[in-house]
Parts: C-alpha cells; sequence; structure tokens
C-alpha cells in the first residue's frame, strides 16, 4: 500500500483546509486509516481515524467537532476537512494505513500503523 498526502498550505486563522490521501496498491487491505500530526518541537500525535468497514471514527479532543474525516468509495481517497483552524495546528500532517481493523485505543498508537504518506505541510498564521 502507498500513500500520498496533499492539500496542505497557508490559511489564516479560523479558515479551512481539506487535506487528501491517495491511496494505492493493495488499498482493499487496509482495515484503518489514520491522520497524525507533528508540530514544530512536538511529538507526532494522532488527530482522527477511521476504521473501513464496519465504521468507527475517532478524533483528538483538540480537533473534535473541527475536523471531519471522509472517504471517496470510487478511488479510495481518504480526506481529512479541517474548520476553524487555529494556529496550534500548524503542524506537517500524515496519513497512515494498516490492514487490522484498530480498536479505540491503539488507534491512537502511530506504531500500530504499517504504511505511511510522505506529509503535507499546514501552517495557520495571519
Amino acid at each position: 500500500v502507498q500513500l500520498q498526502a496533499s492539500g496542505g498550505g497557508l490559511v489564516q486563522p479560523g479558515g479551512s483546509l481539506r487535506l487528501s490521501c491517495a491511496a494505492s496498491g493493495r488499498t482493499f487491505t487496509i482495515g484503518t486509516l489514520g491522520w497524525f500530526r507533528q508540530g514544530p518541537g512536538k511529538e507526532r500525535e494522532f488527530v482522527a481515524g477511521r476504521r473501513r468497514s464496519g465504521g468507527g471514527t475517532y478524533y483528538a479532543a483538540s480537533v473534535k467537532g473541527r475536523f471531519t474525516i471522509s472517504r471517496d468509495n470510487v478511488d479510495s481517497t481518504e480526506y481529512l476537512q479541517m474548520n476553524s483552524l487555529k494556529p496550534e495546528d500548524t503542524a506537517v500532517y500524515y496519513c497512515a494505513a494498516t490492514t487490522s481493523r484498530l480498536i479505540l485505543s491503539t488507534m491512537y498508537q502511530s506504531s500500530a500503523y504499517d504504511y505511511w504518506g510522505q506529509g503535507t505541510q499546514v501552517t495557520v498564521s495571519s
């Protein structure tokens, strides 16, 4: 499985961006797809995740109500819609995938994911 994240950029506080994660290869094997981010001087942190079959979408407390994860069923592209962006959302955003259907307690762990995209920079600044 190969993942490619895109859609990052510079946005003002309160603005919106939609990130895309294009999956290729054996995409039918993906059980869970997650979004992580790593801000300047910070550790990588979980943002949102979704089990592809059987449902289950989860968000970090810091983004719940502002970010929405979704999927285009036609081409296996996953999206992260980010609204009401704040300066603290500034980070490199990564999409990640695993063949496992992760439970919530594991979905937060970056070590649970086997495949990673290259990251896309999101900068929230006036």
